[in-house]
């Protein structure tokens, strides 16, 4: 049986038990409480800790008062449960210095995947949560419940609740069989090319979303869509959900999106890769997988295998 393709993206395949039934027992929270690991993850979505992992605190050590304002997200087989803890909520020394920092592109470049996945599931949670301080129905201030994970209205005449969203987004890797179509924006770094990307529109299916973001940046047409992966990415919250596209009009229209959209021929863009003069996107990007694994069917995939970590 065929590996599952997102397994193997990053972020993707989080052992963690989320638990769900401890987030609505205010008893069983006070418990997992005692003996937690907290993730302490700052405004601009850095995490306490360095490159050899992240830094916990103990939710002992920081007091039942914390527990209120932090929010649980699970539990890892034989370990103290997890929750995360906005840096703000911290006193100006109250830890030993001196406090390492780290943002979560470089973490997922060091850490385990494991802790690259809490980091992931922490940033995206609280990016979340800063957003939906007010009820978007009536303007009235929200109280965060269900450990972190609603954010009920405080008016009672309204007392909506507000759950935890992820925006739908989409990524291709667009191929006419020999060749595959890659662009690149001016904020890039120099020599950069990736995949094309694009939000979900309402009313919109994935595929039709493919086609219409393909036909906007590149003016392509496609001929079929095919599902490859997905990838939970917290740049800042969205899911992303890659596809591979044959195409069925291969003439470029470079859109108001792209600074220049080609086509690489697989075996060029081999040699152009080895020999710096396309520099691929991160390694922790489902993008990148996208085009590796489309290469792997066009050239020996052994030579590839150094580039996907």
């Amino acid at each position: 049986m065929p590996r599952e393709r997102s397994l193997d993206n990053h972020f993707s395949g989080l052992s963690l038990d989320r638990a769900e039934a401890v987030r609505l027992e205010p008893e069983a929270v006070r418990r997992a409480w005692s003996d937690a690991q907290v993730l302490v993850v700052d405004f601009e979505g850095h995490a306490l800790g360095n490159a050899h992992g992240p830094r916990p605190l103990r939710g002992a050590d920081l007091g039942e008062a914390r527990r209120d304002s932090a929010s649980f997200l699970g539990i890892n087989p034989g370990e103290p449960g997890w929750f995360t803890l906005p840096a703000s909520e911290l006193v100006p020394g109250e830890l030993a210095e001196p406090l390492e920092w780290i943002g979560l592109r470089q973490a997922a470049s060091h850490w385990d995947r494991l802790h690259n996945g809490i980091f992931a599931y922490a940033k995206a949670l609280l990016l979340w949560q800063s957003r939906a301080r007010f009820c978007g129905a009536c303007g009235s201030a929200t109280q965060l419940v269900r450990a972190g994970h609603c954010a009920r209205c405080r008016n009672p005449q309204c007392a909506l609740q507000h759950f935890p969203r992820t925006d739908a987004a989409i990524i291709v890797l667009v191929h006419d069989g020999p060749r595959a179509l890659l662009g690149r924006q001016r904020s890039w770094p120099e020599r950069r090319w990736s995949t094309l990307a694009g939000f979900v529109e309402p009313g919109e299916s994935l595929e039709d979303a493919v086609r219409r973001e393909v036909g906007e940046e590149a003016g392509v047409q496609l001929a079929e869509v095919n599902y490859h992966s997905s990838q939970p990415w917290p740049f800042p919250g969205a899911l992303m959900v890659g596809f591979h596209a044959a195409c069925a009009k291969a003439t470029i229209t470079v859109g108001e999106e792209l600074e220049d959209a080609r086509w690489f021929d697989a075996h060029a863009l081999f040699e152009a890769i080895r020999h710096g003069e396309v520099d691929l996107p991160p390694a922790f990007s489902i993008s990148r997988r996208l085009i590796l694994d489309w290469l792997a069917t066009r050239i020996d995939p052994t030579q590839l295998h150094d580039w996907y970590d």
